[in-house]
């Protein structure tokens, strides 16, 4: 039995066509309304110049019934992302090469009478280690001496955040889960140290812009009104180019960015930790893994150099950002660095809850790597095995996890500074409450060292494996 059409609830603001499933398959249509425009992307070259440069997602119209025959023009297949990130889960540089990638088709689209009508930060994805846009339908028609329609939420999306990154603190990007429409730039003004308003890129493109917003809004004129000669509408785009580009911020040494730097690991049993992983590896063969807690990535490459996809969670930005640009540095494709608090992970947030997924939304792996961690939330965070057990069965359908007992001296660091509450934390107890979720098929210890890795099988398989593919 087939399913009837499934609209995707984060496309429902775009008047030019929407995303939706069909028999878990998913599909783009596109409207009436877009005719003139789509033609247009498609017939002067800009299609191809854009996906052959691998800037712009491939798709192939299909000739199936539209999900919506009043409005529809055709109906495109997309190439599927094979995981979907939100910009609030990027380092710094990804927030960055995503901006520059923005800028980059726009000036190629402007060399075939086209321009970005949105630069939303969620129309970009990361796909084989490279910022791409997703958004078929973000182009329309160049109208000579009208101002880019998508200056400002370039700004809110993209320049604003990555300014108050540079200047302040690059956590703060952490802003845009709460402003999913970008940081309001009047806040990014105000945020941003008085000197910046000397420094012509920021005063123009910031601390002016936001005091024009203010003083248009309540006028009749618009700013989008204003004509501009096509030599400024060009030379906007050098300039955010290079504002861009000189943004920067100097990676302060963390915990956590330096962790294996100071890791009670032998040599020897950080190798024989390794061999363990690529053992179990071999075994599963899984097609993706999560790795939670992955710092700056060293055992996330234990798969991902397998061709495995490897997504590269960690809670510190400047180890994920290490992780980053090791990815750019040794053109990495199959790894895909993200910020993730695990005890706070990315809501479902936007319109009824809908627009962006959670974190559990966006299916569970084959795997995930829980190294190094169990501890932490259970120590740390006052998480019983129980609660840890369950969440986990949700993300994947097997496990690699690590047991670290008190004695080692990790453990004894977190109980150095508080009152030993935790009777629970034994390895009997750990295997007794994920035994509730998990079924355990193999326990090796680390030579020369106390902890001991489990592969473990997800129980009654997984509910979440019943939904649809990834959503672009």
């Amino acid at each position: 039995m087939k399913d009837n059409p499934k609209e995707i609830p984060s496309s429902f603001r775009d008047p030019s066509g929407f995303l939706f499933y069909k028999d878990k398959t998913l599909y783009r249509q596109v409207n009436k309304v877009y005719k003139e425009n789509y033609d247009h992307l498609m017939q002067s070259g800009l299609y191809k110049k854009l996906t052959a440069s691998h800037l712009l997602i491939r798709h192939e119209e299909i000739d199936i019934p539209p999900a919506n025959p009043q409005t529809a023009y055709k109906t495109i297949k997309p190439e599927p992302i094979w995981f979907v990130s939100y910009p609030y889960e990027w380092c710094f540089s990804q927030l960055k090469d995503a901006a520059l990638t923005i800028i980059k088709i726009q000036k190629i689209a402007t060399e075939f009478g086209m321009s970005l009508k949105d630069a939303s930060a969620y129309n970009i994805q990361f796909e084989n280690g490279k910022p791409i846009l997703i958004d078929t339908l973000s182009f329309e028609k160049l109208q000579e001496g009208k101002p880019w329609v998508a200056y400002r939420q370039f700004c809110q999306h993209f320049l604003g955040p990555l300014m108050v990154m540079t200047y302040k603190d690059h956590r703060l990007n952490q802003l845009l889960k709460s402003y999913i429409d970008g940081i309001p730039l009047d806040l990014t003004s105000k945020m941003l140290p008085f000197s910046t308003r000397f420094i012509p890129r920021i005063a123009i493109h910031i601390h002016a812009h936001a005091f024009s917003q203010k003083f248009f809004s309540s006028k009749s004129i618009k700013l989008d009104e204003k004509r501009i000669s096509q030599r400024s509408y060009e030379g906007l785009f050098d300039n955010l180019e290079s504002a861009l580009r000189k943004t920067k911020i100097r990676l302060k040494k963390t915990e956590w960015a330096s962790y294996y730097e100071e890791t009670s690991y032998s040599p020897e049993a950080f190798e024989n930790k390794k061999k363990i992983i690529e053992e179990f590896l071999n075994a599963i063969k899984p097609k993706e893994v999560w790795d939670l807690g992955a710092n700056t990535g060293i055992f996330s490459r234990i798969a991902s150099d397998r061709g495995v996809r490897t997504v590269s969670f960690d809670l510190d930005p400047s180890a994920v950002e290490k992780n980053y640009q090791e990815c750019v540095l040794k053109k990495e494709t199959y790894i895909l660095p993200l910020v993730l608090d695990l005890t706070n992970p990315s809501p479902a947030i936007g319109w009824e809850n809908e627009e962006r997924m959670s974190l559990v939304e966006r299916r569970p792996s084959d795997m995930v790597f829980a190294l190094a961690l169990l501890h932490h939330l259970a120590i740390s965070n006052n998480l019983p095995f129980d609660k840890i057990a369950s969440f986990l069965k949700k993300l994947c359908q097997t496990l690699i996890i690590e047991f670290i007992p008190k004695t080692d001296s990790q453990a004894q660091r977190l109980l150095s500074s508080r009152e030993d509450i935790f009777q629970f934390y034994t390895q009997q107890n750990f295997e007794a409450e994920f035994g509730k979720h998990f079924r355990i098929q193999r326990s090796v210890s680390i030579k020369d060292s106390e902890r001991i890795l489990y592969l473990m099988q997800a129980k009654n398989g997984n509910d979440c494996m019943k939904k649809c593919p990834l959503i672009i």
